[in-house]
């Protein structure tokens, strides 16, 4: 039988060897887009990659400017998330100070199945669904369009939103609720003047989360937006995301070491570095919030 101390050693070992692992992926990773985007940017200047404004590296003639793929992406995720944030802190609300246990035992599960469901179900619902309904509103809307692909995005990053802001209400010390209901606050004064401001941190945080996620959403906007890259602040029209292009090169017709090739590493390592800023700044502003309280 092994002591207990031999057991602590063990378990702290397993678990020093897994934050190692996470540790060398991410470097793996870092490397192998590393690698291939400095190949791409000896043959194409990097300004010309950051700031050009058509983009067409597999016709003739080339153009290597990634903005309409930067402002697809960022066109579904400001969408998405006008959609998600405001709904999923609602509904974070509502089951943190008013739902009862029998509500919430409803609709927590409820949201953790739309968590689970695959993405290209998503896309799937987005091009046989949403678009149709679109098209009674707005006749001039594309098959393949950026809003209906923000709206299957919304409501996917809709879980984890109303998740982290549950958590972040429930967080909230309990005596200061009991306080401020003992001051005569009701349910909404207790609510938008404690509750929200005491968990604004974690909540801010989960935003940015949410919208991490979102930018480097693939399939369900792969199939719902097109693979249309154009310059264009029109949700009726088609677009195409950075994550959909790499989808699009990565099929097997780009023969590999070609520049085609080499745009997937140079798209995924910009994709890197967005999500990389995103989740830092969460970090920033959730130790920045805390020093202020």
């Amino acid at each position: 039988m092994f002591s207990s101390r031999s057991i602590d050693k063990i378990v702290s070992s397993t678990l020093f060897l897994c934050g190692l692992l996470s540790i060398l992926t991410t470097i793996g990773i870092i490397f192998a887009l590393s690698k291939e985007s400095i190949t791409f940017f000896s043959k194409v200047p990097v300004w010309e990659f950051l700031l050009g404004t058509s983009w067409a590296p597999l016709l003739e003639p080339k153009s290597f400017g990634v903005l309409p793929l930067v402002l697809g992406t960022m066109m579904v995720v400001f969408i998405s998330s006008i959609i998600a944030i405001p709904t999923g802190v609602a509904t974070a609300i509502y089951l943190s100070e008013y739902a009862s246990n029998r509500v919430k035992n409803i609709i927590r599960p409820s949201l953790e199945i739309l968590a689970g469901i695959p993405t290209i179900v998503y896309g799937y619902v987005a091009l046989t669904l949403i678009t149709p309904a679109l098209k009674i509103l707005f006749p001039e809307i594309e098959i393949f369009n950026a809003l209906s692909a923000s709206f299957v995005v919304g409501v996917m990053i809709l879980p984890m939103i109303s998740s982290l802001c549950y958590d972040a209400l429930r967080a909230v010390p309990r005596d200061l609720r009991e306080g401020a209901y003992a001051l005569g606050g009701n349910s909404f004064d207790v609510v938008a003047k404690i509750m929200v401001p005491a968990a604004a941190s974690r909540i801010l945080a989960a935003f940015i989360l949410a919208i991490s996620r979102a930018i480097g959403e693939t399939m369900a906007v792969t199939l719902a937006a097109g693979a249309n890259p154009q310059l264009t602040f029109s949700p009726l029209k088609s677009i195409q995301t950075m994550t959909s292009y790499i989808v699009q090169v990565s099929l097997g017709d780009t023969p590999v070491g070609g520049i085609e090739y080499l745009t997937c590493f140079a798209v995924g390592s910009l994709l890197f570095v967005m999500t990389l800023l995103m989740n830092s700044l969460s970090q920033v502003v959730l130790v920045r919030f805390q020093k202020i309280k």
